[in-house]
């Protein structure tokens, strides 16, 4: 499986943005599809995951109730929208899928989210 994020950028604090991961492989409905984050000078962290079908999903403390996983495994596309951004959600993205928890077998490269105040 091929893994390929996109929509990073720089947002104002507030603001909005959705990130997309395509990937590759038939086998995409059958993964867990999660999205993790590495800040500066930190290690990197779980976000926010979902399980094959779409019916659940996983959310780290930050991520509730600003942040939303969806998929589509028509499109083999994985969706993170972020809502209330705030300078702390500053970090590189990756997404991420596995058949099993924790959802790490395979990686995309990140893409970088930049939250000014």
């Amino acid at each position: 499986v091929q893994l390929q994020a996109s929509g990073g950028g720089l947002v104002q604090a507030g603001g909005s943005l959705r990130l997309s991961c395509a990937a590759s492989g038939r086998t995409f409905s059958g993964y867990i599809m999660g999205w993790f984050r590495q800040a500066p000078g930190k290690e990197r962290e779980f976000v926010i995951a979902i399980s094959p079908s779409g019916d659940n999903t996983y959310y780290a403390d930050f991520a509730k109730g600003r942040f939303t996983i969806s998929r589509d495994n028509a499109k083999n596309t994985v969706y993170l929208q972020m809502n209330s951004l705030k300078p702390e959600d500053t970090a590189v993205y990756s997404c991420a899928a596995g058949p099993r928890w924790p959802p790490q077998a395979y990686w995309g490269q990140g893409t970088q989210v930049t939250v000014s105040s």
